[in-house]
């Protein structure tokens, strides 16, 4: 087994620019930040939008917003090309989407929540999936207005895991789902 792996080089990736970015079709996933107070986390989970071409972010409470340079640190980039707006309060953005069409999700542990690997999103449903802050996590008024809940399982000794992380295998799980 001596298989020779090269690494790719970034002009061999074809990656699409900016503006092709804007205008693909993107993964039918929007995150919601609720009061998420790292800036360094707020734009990891630009980059993980721009990887998985999902459909935008929702900024909310004293969740940062770009232009800022601990954003970019992070983000790369990824906060030109993912759409984001910012709204004040977490439970008017959860009824807008709602509104919009999107099942909300709270990404959070709760009585009833839905483990994650058995949660199968619906094909040509679109969704929105809340996470917390580092600390308090999701806002239990924000929990209430969600249609449901999702939580990672997990088996050590934290009960937890960052936010940053949480979103990015959270997002995998629903573009795996919907883009094959």
């Amino acid at each position: 087994m001596s298989t020779v792996h090269r690494k790719l080089r970034i002009t061999e990736m074809g990656r699409m620019s900016v503006a092709d970015f804007r205008a693909a079709a993107k993964v039918p996933l929007v995150v919601v930040l609720d009061g998420v107070r790292s800036l360094y986390n707020v734009g990891s989970v630009f980059r993980t939008a721009d990887a998985f071409r999902l459909a935008g972010i929702v900024l909310c409470g004293i969740t940062a917003t770009p232009p800022h340079p601990e954003i970019h640190k992070t983000a790369l980039g990824a906060e030109d090309s993912v759409a984001w707006r910012h709204e004040a309060d977490t439970v008017a953005a959860v009824c807008a989407l709602q509104r919009e069409g999107y099942i909300v999700l709270a990404a959070e542990q709760c009585e009833g929540s839905t483990a994650l690997w058995d949660f199968t999103a619906e094909p040509g449903a679109r969704y929105a999936v809340v996470f917390g802050h580092e600390v308090f996590g999701v806002q239990q008024q924000v929990v209430d207005a969600c249609d449901g809940c999702l939580e990672i399982p997990q088996f050590g000794t934290k009960h937890s895991l960052n936010v940053s992380v949480t979103a990015g295998i959270v997002s995998w799980h629903f573009a795996q789902q919907l883009c094959r």
